[in-house]
């Protein structure tokens, strides 16, 4: 679970809630992205940082979703918005709606197959 997540000198950070060392990866436009780094802080609480891509910083709004490996879950998510100010911020919400229904549908997809549904 996502505790704390903001965006300081270029990079995204976040803290962690999990008993154990995450397995996660941040996904930009479907794609997970080099140089995550995860720290233990105390027991319980991991801090993540991710550089952000400078291709990402563009007009519009970019979304980032943090992804857990093990259970396939989205853990949370970070969103920048650039250029000129969009009308409504529900374009926003449709875009992260948007890669949650992707993920899900791997994870589907994944799954029939395995169990050969």
């Amino acid at each position: 679970m996502l505790e704390l997540s903001r965006i300081r000198n270029g990079r995204w950070e976040g803290i962690v809630l999990a008993e154990d060392m995450p397995e996660a990866e941040v996904l930009y436009l479907d794609r997970p992205q080099p140089g995550l780094e995860i720290t233990a802080l105390e027991a319980g609480k991991w801090q993540l940082t991710l550089p952000i891509p400078t291709e990402a910083i563009t007009d519009g709004v970019q979304n980032f979703v943090l992804h857990d490996l093990k259970d396939q879950t989205v853990m949370g998510s970070f969103t920048l918005v650039a250029g000129v100010p969009l009308d409504e911020d529900i374009r926003a919400e449709l875009n992260l709606l948007r890669a949650e229904l992707d993920m899900l549908k791997r994870a589907f997809r994944r799954h029939c197959a395995e169990t050969g549904a």
